[in-house]
């Protein structure tokens, strides 16, 4: 009997597994692969984390990650403007993080299972029961989601959101380029956006979502992107003088960002297994890991005499996402509803930029929070 399961190995899942088991839980993790591998993610992590970073020992300072202070927004047409980040943030790869992170779950007392799926949880009497892909079982007092933005165990769960398909996908290079390393740029295009950010060795960061009918209508990945990404003259720039690092991208087809519950079947979702931001709000990464905390705090404080209060961390950790996460989250959907792959929209939005820079930064720390330790 474990303490606490914890499905998926992503952020979310590593920094609760690392605070929990620090503070002394019997925790067991569950990740499908086996690190390092990529993910299909913008590698930028915005400063509000910093400090409960450093304050953790969980700052991978040793990649000596990039340093971002500056955003550029381009339209479609390729007008664009720039603007200090007032908060600014980090690169640095799910590939070498990710990895770092569980190598410190591991040394913090978490038993790690790579390559395993957990194809079922049932909540019976006063214990969760999870069944793997091997058909092994095993029990836990408390199950914490991690494991991502559409899986099949959502589709056992039989989850609200899964019954919508969503039409976005997403792909995502390395590179070498000579793009500013203190830069995180935002290129629109028809039917999309794409992002380009340095992350660690002089390496960065391309990524982009697009709806899958455009790549119906041209017939392959790469045919999209010289057909429509390219007509951006900054990305036809980036594609045409620049070393991929890649055989072939990382994609992740139907990306939803349809509302998510926090809490579902008495399982305590975290990251984007309760809520996924839409990308062109650069704080996904920064989210994940301030959600870890907020429901490792709510764990930590409601164990006692060897129990855990799990309705009292329902009501505490619902409340504590809501108040953190549901306004920015909403709010990254109305933009994107009115920005995304529009070439007027993202025409006008780089004009406004231009002429009324405080606008954009309060756009900014609408979707942000506030530093934490």
């Amino acid at each position: 009997m474990y303490d606490i399961a914890i499905v998926g190995g992503g952020l979310a899942g590593l920094f609760n597994s690392i605070l929990l088991s620090r503070s002394g839980f019997k925790v067991i993790l569950f990740e499908k692969k086996q690190y390092p591998f990529h993910r299909v993610c913008g590698e930028y992590i915005s400063n509000e984390v910093l400090p409960f970073l450093e304050k953790q020992d969980l700052f991978p300072a040793h990649l000596e990650p990039s340093r971002i202070d500056r955003l550029i927004i381009s339209s479609s047409s390729g007008s664009q403007f720039s603007t200090p980040l007032d908060l600014g943030g980090f690169g640095v790869s799910r590939f070498a993080y990710d990895h770092w992170l569980a190598q410190k779950a591991m040394a913090s007392g978490v038993e790690l299972l790579e390559n395993t799926t957990v194809q079922d949880i049932q909540f019976q009497g006063d214990q969760f029961n999870l069944t793997t892909s091997l058909g092994t079982e095993y029990t836990s007092k408390l199950v914490i989601g991690a494991h991502g933005k559409r899986t099949k165990l959502d589709k056992q769960l039989n989850r609200n959101f899964i019954r919508d398909h969503s039409p976005y996908v997403g792909v995502k290079y390395h590179l070498k380029t000579d793009s500013p390393s203190d830069t995180i740029a935002l290129h629109n295009f028809t039917g999309g956006y794409c992002g380009i950010s340095k992350v660690e060795d002089d390496t960065y960061n391309l990524c982009y979502l697009i709806h899958r009918d455009q790549i119906r209508k041209h017939g392959s990945i790469e045919q999209t992107e010289k057909n429509v990404l390219q007509k951006n003259p900054h990305l036809n720039h980036l594609m045409t003088n620049s070393d991929f690092l890649f055989d072939k991208p990382e994609v992740i087809n139907e990306v939803s960002f349809k509302a998510k519950e926090a809490v579902y079947q008495k399982i305590l979702m975290t990251g984007d297994s309760a809520g996924t931001i839409t990308p062109l709000s650069g704080n996904g990464m920064a989210m994940a890991i301030r959600s870890a905390h907020l429901l490792s705090q709510q764990i930590i404080s409601n164990y006692s005499n060897g129990q855990i209060d799990l309705d009292k961390v329902i009501c505490g950790y619902t409340t504590a996402w809501d108040v953190q996460f549901k306004r920015p989250m909403w709010i990254g959907r109305k933009i994107q509803w009115m920005y995304f792959g529009n070439p007027l929209a993202s025409h006008i939005a780089v004009l406004t930029g231009k002429i009324a820079k405080p606008i954009a930064k309060v756009m900014i720390k609408q979707t942000h929070g506030e530093p934490f330790s």
